[in-house]
């Protein structure tokens, strides 16, 4: 499900490539709405993703917002292929919240 969301994301950062860069935050509004899909439910990705496009003006300063994710651990570790590459780092900000950092290879 996740995949339908982050689809029209991907496609717009394609066309994006070609037009000059004006997002005043880092990581862009595109790729924070990817990440927000990725992490998040949809409902809440939908208000994190639409609040900082708002934000995303001559009005508020920008600079660097990494997405504010709620993360709790699983109750079963299982070790799976997946589990073994780190996509996301998480750091603690309050007591279930954590915010994400792309992890780059």
């Amino acid at each position: 499900m996740k995949k339908f969301y982050i689809a029209p994301i991907r496609a717009y950062q394609y066309i994006s490539k070609m037009l000059p860069a004006s997002c005043r935050y880092y990581p862009t509004c595109s790729e924070y709405a990817k990440w927000q899909f990725e992490l998040n439910r949809a409902d809440k990705a939908f208000m994190a993703s639409g609040l900082r496009i708002l934000r995303c003006n001559q009005l508020f300063a920008g600079g660097i917002d990494y997405p504010v994710i709620d993360w709790s651990p699983p109750k079963l570790l299982c070790m799976d292929r997946e589990l073994n590459k780190i996509k996301y780092w998480l750091v603690p900000k309050t007591n279930q919240k954590f915010i994400a950092i792309k992890s780059f290879d």
